[in-house]
């Protein structure tokens, strides 16, 4: 009797010690570890640049964690939804450490997104791989918001020019104009004016308008247009592009025509430019080809006539 007893009791401490192992390895007893908990508590949103293809919106999300340890690592999904189609458009994802119990953060993120329609933002967080908490805001109407003034992802880094015509005291001058999209996209059309003004007095010596056409994302082009202007005077020549009824970039560089030279003490001399030694038209030729040219023609004819006299004596010499 006794010893069913003892038996009984075994049987009963290597059932529990049996459940006791399986509780351990099924992580029944870590359930027991304090779960974090987090909390969107809020969203703002403001415009931080807006260009006429696209607008970078800065979204603030507010994150406050109120429980669980503090020594996990957690992140924040940034995802934009087109309402139209329900597409995702853009995502952005940042890393944010682990939060402290009580704690409070405020997260930036930038979004780049096409400025047409409408869009639902949702953000998302996560601990290591778990999702903790989300939150979301809608935007309306991006495509009515009025781009800011000289930003247009359109550059104009350079400029050239060269004296197309010399005419008693004008000249033509050909402005070469370097336009470069530094956008995501086609740029628009825009209408654009390229004036030259006299740099003393100020009065505008001639203005041409012409259009920058459509330009290829992170392409450049060359726009070329005419200027007529007196000779022996120096110009500002300033580029301006026009988006309807608004100048939204301006370029500027100089053709001086009669520099002058700054002496110390004296009065600056102007220097005057033969401006017709630089006209250059269709199929032109460098004065230094055509000397090279001339040079290459006169050493073969000596060369040439100096064989003839020696054949010459040979001749005679046969005669007698």
């Amino acid at each position: 009797m006794l010893e069913s007893q003892k038996s009984r009791t075994f049987k009963l401490l290597f059932l529990f010690s049996l459940l006791f192992v399986c509780t351990l390895s099924s992580g029944c007893l870590r359930s027991f570890e304090k779960e974090s908990y987090y909390s969107i508590t809020d969203m703002d949103i403001s415009a931080e640049r807006i260009g006429v293809a696209f607008v970078d919106l800065n979204v603030t999300t507010y994150i406050e964690k109120y429980g669980g340890v503090s020594g996990k690592n957690t992140s924040l999904l940034l995802k934009a939804y087109s309402r139209e189609s329900g597409l995702l458009v853009e995502q952005k994802e940042i890393q944010l450490g682990p939060l402290k119990k009580q704690e409070t953060r405020a997260v930036n993120q930038v979004l780049s997104l096409p400025k047409s329609g409408s869009y639902e933002l949702q953000t998302v967080l996560f601990e290591e791989k778990t999702r903790k908490s989300s939150g979301e805001i809608r935007i309306y109407s991006l495509d009515a918001l009025p781009a800011d003034i000289q930003d247009i992802d359109l550059g104009i880094p350079e400029m050239d020019f060269i004296v197309r015509e010399v005419k008693e005291d004008k000249v033509l001058v050909e402005s070469d104009i370097y336009l470069t999209n530094e956008g995501k996209s086609l740029s628009s059309d825009y209408r654009m004016l390229v004036k030259a003004q006299e740099l003393e007095a100020g009065l505008l010596a001639d203005k041409v308008w012409t259009k920058t056409g459509n330009i290829e994302p992170q392409t450049t082009v060359i726009r070329s247009v005419n200027l007529s202007v007196p000779d022996q005077y120096n110009y500002l020549v300033e580029v301006q592009v026009w988006n309807n009824n608004t100048i939204v970039k301006r370029g500027e560089s100089y053709i001086r025509l009669g520099p002058k030279i700054e002496l110390k003490d004296e009065k600056p001399i102007t220097t005057k430019i033969e401006t017709g030694e630089f006209e250059r038209k269709e199929g032109f030729e460098s004065s230094e080809k055509a000397v090279e040219a001339e040079e290459g023609v006169s050493g073969f004819g000596i060369f040439f006539a100096g064989i003839c006299l020696l054949l010459a004596g040979f001749y005679r010499r046969g005669l007698k």
